[in-house]
């Protein structure tokens, strides 16, 4: 085992201390040797250690993506522990290789941990993603589909993992999906009703524009999140004049989703919009703004035109 696996090793083992995060960049892209002699130091963590060390993994992984913990995660997701099970799956989110769907297909049919199970249908949505786009075997893309299909329409499964997998299976257009969407907005759990506005958004299916629509004006910021997030899916020109107000919601959030979705439909107006907000004090506003830009210019093209306008003065 080479030095600096040792060094990120020996605190966890011996003190139950975080290393320095230059220290976990060794347990990137793990050989089958060092991944071994991880294995063997992990089991012997405590629980705690082991859920807070898998969390520190994630972060690190989605700040640099030039980071492999998949060895790490893989061991992972066997933990005794549902937290490290669960934060392992997120790690995973960006991993095509689909030799992981039977594991996670076991997960979302056998896990006794609602959340796992939950993770489970959401990591599972990326493999059907995969086989809508012909990226992946029909094997694999038909295990996603079947299990996630089968727990959203469980009776007796909990209602977190129902709408999950709800919003996975929805980048299938087949009428079972399209009938789940239906009911599922009609359902009487505000949480299913979002997931419905989130499966609408992912359908590409622009015969929900009007419902998306209306969930813009919704009393709950997470709804009106999801209906905006939509709306930019659907590319709902109509909504530009709603997204524009919703850019000045009292959410954080649903400001931000409000900003990106007007980048994914574009327009005039849209784009004098996203040049106000490029100016703005507000870092967190700008920031989307200018990652709006990116997409307004890679869908819609103009780029040049709307930075050469950002001095002008917008009519508000």
């Amino acid at each position: 085992m080479n030095d600096a696996l040792e060094f990120a090793l020996e605190p966890l083992l011996e003190t139950g201390e975080r290393p320095d995060q230059a220290a976990l960049w060794c347990l990137s892209n793990l050989n089958r040797e060092e991944a071994e002699r991880v294995h063997d130091v992990w089991t012997r963590l405590p629980p705690d250690l082991r859920a807070e060390a898998t969390s520190w993994l994630v972060s690190m992984a989605e700040a640099d993506f030039t980071l492999d913990f998949s060895g790490i995660f893989r061991m992972a997701m066997e933990d005794q522990d549902e937290r490290v099970r669960e934060a392992a799956i997120e790690g995973l989110w960006e991993e095509e290789d689909v030799r992981l769907v039977p594991r996670l297909a076991q997960c979302l049919r056998e896990d006794e941990s609602v959340s796992v199970r939950a993770a489970a249908a959401r990591s599972l949505g990326r493999f059907v993603l995969l086989g809508e786009l012909e990226k992946i075997r029909s094997g694999p893309r038909e295990m996603a589909y079947e299990v996630l299909l089968e727990a959203h329409q469980a009776e007796d499964e909990d209602i977190e993992v129902q709408r999950r997998a709800l919003e996975s299976l929805a980048y299938v257009s087949d009428d079972a999906v399209v009938t789940s969407i239906r009911e599922s907005y009609k359902s009487p759990v505000e949480k299913m009703r979002i997931s419905a506005v989130c499966a609408m958004g992912r359908s590409a299916d622009t015969s929900w524009e009007q419902d998306v629509q209306r969930e813009l004006y919704s009393t709950n910021p997470k709804m009106r999140h999801e209906a905006a997030r939509a709306c930019g899916e659907l590319q709902v020109s109509e909504a530009v004049s709603m997204l524009e107000e919703l850019a000045e919601d009292t959410d954080t959030e649903v400001q931000q989703t409000a900003i990106w979705a007007l980048g994914q439909i574009g327009g005039d107006r849209a784009r004098q919009v996203l040049e106000h907000y490029c100016g703005v004090d507000d870092e967190a506003l700008r920031s989307a703004a200018e990652a709006a830009v990116r997409e307004f210019e890679f869908l819609h093209g103009d780029l040049e035109e709307m930075f050469a306008n950002l001095d002008k003065e917008i009519p508000w």
